[in-house]
């Protein structure tokens, strides 16, 4: 399709003698010469992790559910009962 609307991949521009944004080899030397400059080890933390005196913090267990109490009665109670205690109360100025 693209061939079609006459646009140029960069491969087709290539072949042709067109030219690229970078100079490859160029680009390789650079990222050769850089890669000399990085250091070979860094420290990252301040303790070594493979030391087994290496002081560490205590792992401590806490319940996520620890304030739930169930709100189910124990025994199930008649339900007219229920109903009564909830019921307004009557007026009495009538």
């Amino acid at each position: 399709m693209l061939t079609l609307s006459g646009a140029r991949s960069a491969a087709a521009s290539a072949a042709r003698g067109g030219h690229f944004l970078f100079n490859w080899p160029l680009l390789a030397l650079a990222a050769l010469t850089l890669s000399g400059c990085v250091p070979a080890t860094t420290q990252i933390a301040s303790a070594d992790p493979a030391d087994p005196a290496a002081k560490v913090a205590r792992a401590g267990y806490r319940s996520t559910i620890a304030p739930y109490t169930s709100l189910r009665p124990a025994a199930p109670a008649p339900w007219h009962e229920h109903n009564d205690r909830a019921a307004p109360q009557p007026k009495q100025d009538r």
